[in-house]
């Protein structure tokens, strides 16, 4: 027998993956055995070891055999490319195993071995072949993600009423076919937060519901591109049960959910049944490196955060119940794997957060789950994996910056499952690329990158277009959420803008709160007049104020104020709540609020950054009714998550009627549905439902102006910053249009710089005069 060595030098880096042995691909799928076969020979007993380097093997046999000389070609192939090759040359009289091994251990690489004679040492047509090859290629599955949509069907700011560049589904649709037509193979699922966020979800929901046998807009618009599956949101539950079943009967693809289940009131939970399907695996039909078609078996579960039933409890009480994410995973992935399913992807209304204890944003602990393969997470309006480490969130990295352990920006895993979140309002898509191959008779995930497109790329001046026909099937309701949203309802003598409600007293605040208040006083009037000589507080808080990029502040010009004003002030779909509560609670409260503050260290006098980007804009709540000063020189006494992490007290200076506040004193104070049943972990003891009211805080803004008909839009001032007696040097980020506010005297002042995202970088100035 002789050797014939067609091998070139090739030296390639290991990844460190876990691989035992890949078998190879049959003639129509059969085992690992001989076939009788036409042919010559046949090739049995492949097998593929890529424990050190890559060791194949095969058992050639001959049938009725071949005059003269045949050869065994072991062939490398990245992709569709052979990057080396072994043949050995002999005469096969009887089955014969033949071994060989490549200096490379990537295991995207596979290997496709023939037997031909007249070997001429090509890569291609390098003889004429003898027996049906066999090869182990791979399949590369591609995972595509949309979430936290929020009916931002079109590049469209209803609040501005203008075009945006950084959202729109419509957009996304564009780089949805074009990411599809990339590979061979590719699922589509939505990660949930679709029908409400924008005034059009307000719109089709509360001012011209649907209509039974309505297609929602946002159905209109995903039924063109060909999604696999869907998981639901928290805000699919804002509108109720009934309202999104309608609106999800239209989708042409199914949902997926495992932890909300029907309220049974046994209180048995071991019977529990699934509101939802909890999971489907479904026979996908794929092509592998080599052309040939396969099945894989691909499982879909789908998960929402618990705390639903707080956030939504008038509409979700005494009908469904939710189980925690993690927990439902554990019971329902080995069930999956055990029904077939050879890819499981968790689709995963939840963010990320560092906190192990976590149970809203639960992603770093479900990638500790066994058996997932890929999560398609959201619901923070994040994006990873981000461009760089530099540009990842604070979410993803510790109080020094450094990206959390598990965590790979560069690779998009966490805890070495692929993983990706695509941001907010269409503004990216999401993309998990998988590589799969056979390892011992299973699909099994052998590397994977994941990454994320945006649809408006200002580093290289990419915008993707708006894919025409989504546009088509959505003009008409986005034209009637138009003209619904420029009505009149009052004007303004000064505009009205949230570029510094972060930082100081605003009257974007304060015109809500005012609002509140004149509503609660007018209930407590002729409803519960018993709760007349309690003081009433409002809570309001800056929602726009960055949270999903530069574009996101309230910014409302002098003169008309319409409905998209008061959407423009007030963007969630919240209901007014107003609870009892001693003051002592009033200073926690205010406490927990203050957390969105680094803490200033009045000795430095290199450049500190005054506000926490871990804390969610939507939790700084502003109290109206007290006066108070945030002494920023002090450790925060909460975190973000709500957590005690010290005995320290920001709040300093409380007073409620020009008296310090007394801690025992009852006060009613005003917020809405989402603090009062906990929303954001703020820590409210014994509180006592005063006003539980079904009617909305935007639109109990709107009858208030339309009552005012003229808003003077100061703010009172009654809290700030705490005076530093040294010269510090703080700085803030928000959006570059500020700067045309800013006054002469004002402690304020624009560096005319730009942060990495666009934000505009701000001096404060907080030494004490």
């Amino acid at each position: 027998m002789s050797f014939i060595s067609n091998r070139k030098k090739f030296f390639l880096t290991s990844l460190a993956i876990g691989l035992t042995t890949a078998q190879f691909t049959f003639p129509a799928n059969t085992e690992a055995k001989t076939v009788k076969s036409k042919d010559p020979f046949t090739i049995s007993a492949p097998s593929v070891d890529y424990k050190k380097g890559i060791k194949a093997s095969v058992t050639v046999t001959p049938g009725k055999g071949n005059k003269g000389m045949e050869t065994v070609v072991f062939q490398l192939i990245n992709g569709t490319t052979p990057i080396t090759q072994t043949a050995v040359e002999t005469d096969i009289k009887k089955a014969e195993k033949f071994t060989v091994s490549f200096n490379a251990s990537n295991p995207e690489y596979w290997v496709k071995v023939s037997v031909v004679s007249k070997y001429n040492g090509n890569f291609t047509n390098f003889g004429s072949s003898l027996a049906k090859p066999v090869n182990n290629a791979p399949v590369t599955l591609r995972i595509m993600e949309t979430t936290d949509v929020h009916t931002n069907l079109l590049g469209y700011d209803y609040y501005k009423d203008a075009v945006s560049d950084t959202v729109g589904f419509a957009k996304t649709a564009t780089l949805i076919k074009e990411a599809r037509k990339e590979v061979k193979n590719s699922v589509l699922v939505d990660n949930g937060d679709l029908i409400q966020g924008t005034p059009l979800g307000t719109y089709k929901a509360t001012v011209e519901p649907l209509k039974k046998g309505e297609v929602h807009p946002v159905y209109k618009a995903m039924n063109q591109l060909g999604y696999d599956m869907a998981t639901f949101g928290n805000h699919e539950f804002n509108y109720g049960l009934d309202y999104l079943k309608e609106a999800i009967n239209d989708a042409n693809f199914p949902y997926v959910n495992a932890n909300v289940y029907v309220k049974d009131k046994d209180n048995n939970p071991n019977n529990d049944k699934n509101m939802y399907t909890p999971y489907k695996i479904v026979n996908k039909t794929v092509y592998d490196e080599s052309g040939a078609r396969k099945t894989v078996k691909v499982g879909y579960i789908g998960f929402v955060p618990p705390q639903i039933m707080d956030w939504d409890k008038a509409k979700l009480d005494g009908k469904v119940v939710t189980k925690a994410i993690v927990e439902t995973a554990n019971k329902y992935i080995p069930e999956m794997k055990k029904k077939g399913a050879d890819v499981v992807i968790a689709l995963t209304h939840s963010g990320f957060n560092g906190d192990s204890s976590a149970t809203e944003d639960v992603i770093y602990q479900l990638s500790k789950v066994k058996q997932i393969d890929a999560i398609t997470f959201s619901h923070t309006h994040k994006v990873f994996p981000a461009v760089d480490e530099k540009s990842l969130d604070a979410l993803f990295k510790d109080s020094e910056g450094k990206v959390l352990p598990g965590v790979d920006n560069a690779k998009g895993t966490i805890n070495g499952v692929p993983a990706v979140q695509a941001g907010y309002g269409g503004s990216n898509l999401g993309l998990i690329d998988l590589n799969l191959q056979v390892v011992k008779g299973k699909w099994k995930v052998v590397n994977s990158q994941s990454s994320t497109r945006v649809i408006n790329d200002k580093a290289t001046g990419y915008k993707a277009a708006e894919d025409p026909a989504i546009v088509k099937a959505v003009t008409a309701d986005h034209k009637a959420t138009v003209a619904y949203v420029n009505t009149p309802i009052g004007t303004t003598t000064a505009p009205i803008h949230s570029y510094f409600a972060l930082v100081q007293d605003d009257p974007s605040v304060q015109v809500v709160t005012s609002a509140q208040k004149w509503y609660v006083e007018k209930y407590i009037k002729t409803t519960r007049p018993e709760y007349s000589n309690l003081p009433i507080l409002s809570v309001g808080a800056p929602f726009k104020a960055g949270r999903n990029g530069v574009e996101e502040f309230t910014e409302i010009k002098k003169g008309d104020l319409t409905i998209r004003s008061a959407g423009d002030l007030y963007l969630y779909d919240n209901t007014l709540k107003a609870i009892k509560i001693k003051g002592e609670s009033v200073k926690e409260w205010l406490e927990m609020s203050a957390g969105k503050f680094n803490k200033i260290d009045p000795s430095q006098t290199e450049e500190q950054t005054l506000l926490n980007d871990k804390f969610a804009v939507y939790n700084f709540d502003v109290i109206d009714g007290v006066s108070y000063q945030i002494d920023v020189t002090k450790p925060a006494r909460y975190d973000e998550k709500g957590l005690k992490v010290s005995d320290a007290n920001r709040i300093t200076n409380l007073t409620y009627d020009g008296k310090a506040l007394d801690l025992n004193q009852d006060f009613i104070v005003i917020t809405n549905n989402y603090r009062a049943s906990g929303g954001g972990n703020f820590p409210i003891k014994n509180s006592e439902y005063i006003v539980d009211s079904a009617d909305e805080n935007r639109q109990i803004l709107m009858d208030y102006i339309t009552e005012v008909k003229e808003i003077n839009p100061t703010a009172d001032n009654n809290w700030s910053i705490a005076p530093i007696n040294s010269q510090v040097n703080v700085s803030f980020t928000s959006s570059p249009n500020g700067a045309a506010y800013l006054t002469e005297n004002s402690k304020i002042s624009y560096t005319n710089k730009l942060n990495e995202k666009g934000f505009g970088i701000y001096k404060f100035n907080l030494t004490a005069e």
